[in-house]
C-alpha cells in the first residue's frame, strides 16, 4: 500500500499562490481586525472578494458550486497556508464551522436542501453553525448524553433544549441541530439532525460566551430551542441516524482544524526564528544559544510530525475509508504540538511575545482551546488506547 504525498505541479503552484496571497493581502489586513469574535462583515467580504479574484476561494467546495474541488490531501496543503493568518481561513471561506457544514450538506442533503443552504454558504453569502454541544449534564465529549429532544407534531417536529458553545450562532442564517428523537440513544441510533433557520421564533441566542479565542465570527453562543417547530423537510439525512450521518463531518472537520492551526503555529515559529536571528543577549544572538536552539529544533520536529500525521489521515480519507483512527491520532498530536510550538515562540520572544506588538499573544489565546475543541486530547487518547487493546486482543 503506497501513500502518495507528491503534491504535483498544479497543487504546488496553488500553494505558492495561496502563500503569497495570505502574506501580502491577508496578513496586511490584520491591523484592521478588531479582534472581537471574528471579522466584521465588511472586511470579511472584502477579503473573500480578493480571494475570488485570485482564484483561491472555497478550495474544498466542488467546482459546480464555484470552488476548487480539492481532495482532502489538497485541502491539507492549502488550509495550512490559509491558517498562517488568523484571518486566512475566513478569506478563503474554509473556516469552521462553515467548512464542515458545507461538507456534510454536500454529502447528505437533498437537492432542495443543497440549493437552499449549501449554495449560498459555499458562495460566502451566509454563515452557519452546528448545534451539538450542551451544558452539563448534556452532551459534550460523550454524545450519548444528548438532552435536546425533537418530538413529532403535525407536519413536522418540535425541538426543545439548550445548546452551549455553538460557534458562529450569532449572525448565522441557519443551524444544523442534533436532537434526540427516540427515548434513548442506543447503538449509535436515536438522534436526528435538523436544519433550523435563524428566523425561526422557537430558537434564540441567550448569550455569547466570553471565551479566550476571538477568531470565529459570532463567537461561541449559548442557544435555546423552545418549541422550535420545523417541517419534515428540515430533517438532514434520515430520522434516528443523526450520529451516523455526523461521522461524515466528524473526521474531516477534526482534520481540517489541524490543518489550519498548523499554519498558525508555523506563523508563530517564523516570528520566533526572526527574533532569534535578530536579538542579542549574553554576547550572542539568541539563535546561537543552546537552550534556544533546543526549543527551535523541538518546534521544527513538532511541525514536521504534525504535517505527516495530517497528510496520512487525509490520504486515508481520499482512499474512501473513515479515517476515524487516523484523524483521532492526528488531532491528539497536533493539538498538543501546536500549543508547544506557540508557547516556545512566546518564550523565545520574551516580554515582546506577551505584548500586543506581536501577534503571538493572540495566537496563544486562539490555539489553547484547540486541545478541547472537537474532542479533548484525553478523550482521543482514550479512544486510541481502547482501539489498540481491542486490536491486540483480536490478533
Amino acid at each position: 500500500m503506497t501513500i502518495d504525498f507528491d503534491l504535483g505541479p498544479e497543487l504546488r503552484a496553488l500553494a505558492d499562490r495561496t502563500t503569497t496571497f495570505v502574506r501580502d493581502v491577508v496578513v496586511a489586513a490584520e491591523s484592521r481586525d478588531r479582534g472581537q469574535h471574528g471579522l466584521d462583515s465588511a472586511l470579511r467580504g472584502e477579503l473573500q472578494q480578493a480571494a475570488k479574484l485570485e482564484g483561491l476561494f472555497a478550495p474544498h467546495v466542488g467546482t459546480e458550486l464555484g470552488g476548487l474541488g480539492l481532495d482532502v490531501r489538497g485541502q491539507a496543503v492549502i488550509f495550512e497556508e490559509a491558517g498562517y493568518s488568523i484571518l486566512g481561513p475566513q478569506a478563503l471561506n474554509c473556516a469552521a464551522p462553515d467548512e464542515g457544514n458545507m461538507h456534510i450538506l454536500s454529502v447528505i442533503a437533498t437537492p432542495e436542501q443543497r440549493e437552499r443552504y449549501l449554495a449560498p454558504l459555499a458562495a460566502g453569502d451566509i454563515r452557519s453553525c452546528f448545534a451539538m454541544t450542551e451544558p452539563a449534564p448534556g452532551a459534550g465529549s460523550d454524545p450519548s448524553m444528548l438532552e435536546t429532544t425533537a418530538t413529532r407534531v403535525n407536519g413536522g417536529w418540535s425541538i426543545t433544549g439548550r445548546k452551549w458553545f455553538i460557534t458562529g450562532a450569532d449572525g448565522a442564517e441557519f443551524a444544523i441541530c442534533m436532537a434526540r428523537t427516540d427515548r434513548q440513544i442506543s447503538g449509535g441510533r436515536g438522534a436526528t439532525m435538523f436544519l433550523v433557520d435563524a428566523d425561526n421564533p422557537g430558537w434564540r441566542i441567550e448569550r455569547v460566551v466570553d471565551a479566550i479565542d476571538r477568531s470565529f465570527p459570532g463567537g461561541h453562543a449559548e442557544v435555546v430551542f423552545e418549541d422550535c417547530v420545523v417541517a419534515d423537510d428540515a430533517v438532514l439525512g434520515t430520522v434516528g441516524d443523526g450520529y451516523r450521518h455526523a461521522q461524515v463531518r466528524l473526521a474531516p472537520a477534526r482534520l481540517t482544524h489541524c490543518m489550519r492551526w498548523l499554519g498558525m503555529a508555523r506563523r508563530a515559529h517564523d516570528i520566533a526564528l526572526d527574533r532569534a536571528n535578530e536579538r542579542e543577549a549574553f554576547g550572542a544572538k539568541l539563535g546561537e544559544l543552546g537552550m534556544v536552539q533546543a526549543m527551535i529544533a523541538d518546534s521544527v520536529i513538532d511541525i514536521e510530525t504534525s504535517r505527516v500525521l495530517i497528510w496520512h489521515a487525509a490520504w486515508t480519507l481520499d482512499e474512501g475509508r473513515s479515517a476515524s483512527r487516523e484523524s483521532s491520532i492526528a488531532k491528539a498530536h497536533v493539538a498538543e504540538a501546536v500549543g508547544r510550538i506557540v508557547d516556545r515562540a512566546v518564550q523565545i520572544c520574551g516580554s515582546l511575545g506577551v505584548s500586543g506588538d506581536l501577534p503571538l499573544a493572540r495566537i496563544l489565546a486562539e490555539v489553547r482551546p484547540f486541545r478541547i475543541y472537537d474532542g479533548p486530547t484525553e478523550t482521543h487518547k482514550w479512544a486510541i488506547a481502547r482501539r489498540a487493546l481491542r486490536q491486540r486482543a483480536a490478533s
